[in-house]
This record gives C-alpha cells, structure tokens and sequence, in this order.
C-alpha cells in the first residue's frame, strides 16, 4: 500500500487524490471522444466533466454525512470538510445532477450526453478503486481464502478490533484486537468487474436504439456489480436486516435502468414502423 506518494512542504499528495484526479481525466476522455463522435467539439465534454467533479464531491460529502449523522452533530465542519466521505453513490447522485444543469445550459442532448457518460463512468470508476486499494479503503470482509489481503496501514487497518467494532464484523472472541486479518481485496474485484462493463459498453457504444438507452445499461450494470460486491464489503450500514443501503440503491438502478432500457428501445422500434 501508498497511502501518501509524497509530500511537499507539509502538504501531502496521497495516491487517493491523485487516482480521483486520473478518474475525471479518464471520463473527460472517454466523454470527448463520444461527444466528438456524436456532432459535438472536444471541449464541451471538460465543462461536463466540471459539473461532475464538483457535483460529485457535493453529493458524496452529503451522502456520507447522512450515513454518519453522529459525527455530523457533534462535529459539523470537521465531517463536511474532513478528506473521508467520498462515497461513491452520493457522488454518482451529485455529479449526476451537476451534469445535467451544465449540458442544459449548454443546449445539449440530455440523451447523447448521458450515452457518452454511460461509458466513461465504469473506466473512471476502476481508476478511482485503484487509489482505494492504495491507501487501504472499502476492503472486505475477512477470509481465509487465497485471495485475502491484509491492510496493516490501511485507513482504517484490517486489525480484527476495527473490524468488529467500526464495521460489525462477525469475528470470533478469540481473536486480539491488535491481530491484522487478510480480507477480501474487494477494490480490486470492482477494478476488474468495472473494467469489463467499459469494455463491453464501448463495443456496443454504436447501438441502434434511441438516446439514453446505453446510460441506461449501464445503470443495469452497475447495479447488478454493486449489489454482489456489497455481500464481500466490511460495512457498517446494514440498516435493512442483511442488505445495505448502497444494495437497496443498486436494486432501484437496476429496476429504472432496466425499465428505461427497454422503453427506449420499443420508442426507436416505433419510431422506425411509423
């Protein structure tokens, strides 16, 4: 793990950041080249981006500020403005929102512009979970498995005391506090899963239904890949007995994704009869 790449005159540059920053360089590429293709210039898809980057860290800190509402009472400023918080479905929401007011100031198909996200989002996702696996965040649960890492210097580190009691991870008794356990890697299970939902996005990305149908995959996709990660995840917001909140959100994507996916597509099948 490198948690902090270095640091310049007391300010540190930490492998996070600069993955979150390679993320929205990754989309704005990905979202340029698609706008290109569909009529528009290169540029407008860097103010688009604009409107997710700080969209998305808006809706991410409300988001994480709602799940820790303790924290946020007894100290409200230091919750907004502390580096933690920036949780990936608030972030989603946020940045949405920041998207869609820019392309209508901008006079932009709201459908071509959501197309051209559908595919930079999945890319920009599996760079923003390498500077997670980094810095030793949003791991798993423990495992004896092959495939466990353990995060010693993790944020928090994998020791069996921050497992039972900042996650409510079952662990038995007999385990120290102090004792690191390997996990499941779950960052690198989405960097892969991510990867190849942008691989098979950008294939299809030339599709034949009307605007908005490929976002509306995605939403598929993301949802379904969301959802089973969330059974591996050390998490503390199981407020729905098994299920977490991010679960319950992924169902609604899946279920608004798959609906519109298929309205679209009869729209262009009408389109095309009349």
């Amino acid at each position: 793990m490198f948690p902090v790449l270095f640091e310049f005159k007391g300010i540190q540059i930490t492998s996070f950041g600069l993955m979150l920053g390679l993320s929205f360089l990754a989309a704005g590429y990905v979202t340029s080249l698609e706008m290109e293709r569909k009529g528009h210039g290169r540029d407008v898809a860097w103010t688009l981006i604009m409107g997710a980057l700080i969209g998305g860290i808006v809706g991410a800190k409300l988001y994480y500020s709602f799940l820790n509402w303790p924290h946020l009472i007894r100290d409200p400023l230091g919750t907004l403005f502390s580096r933690a918080g920036l949780v990936w479905y608030g972030g989603l929401i946020g940045g949405t929102a920041g998207v869609i007011l820019l392309a209508l100031r901008e006079k932009l198909p709201i459908g071509q512009v959501a197309d051209a996200a559908g595919v930079a989002i999945p890319i920009a996702y599996a760079v923003g979970r390498v500077g997670c696996f980094l810095v030793g965040d949003d791991y798993g649960r423990p495992t004896d498995s092959w495939v466990g890492l353990a995060f010693p210097k993790g944020s928090p580190p994998t020791t069996a005391g921050n497992l039972r009691e900042g996650f409510g991870v079952s662990v038995p008794e007999a385990i120290p506090d102090w004792r690191v356990l390997e996990v499941h890697p779950t960052q690198l299970y989405e960097i892969g899963l991510s990867t190849l939902i942008f691989i098979f996005l950008w294939r299809i990305r030339r599709h034949s239904h009307r605007d908005g149908w490929l976002f509306m995959v995605w939403m598929v996709l993301a949802g379904f890949e969301r959802f089973f990660i969330e059974f591996f995840r050390a998490k503390d917001d199981r407020f729905f007995g098994p299920l977490t909140l991010a679960q319950l959100i992924s169902i609604g994507l899946i279920a608004a994704g798959a609906y519109g996916a298929r309205a679209l597509s009869r729209r262009r099948r009408a389109a095309a009869v009349g």
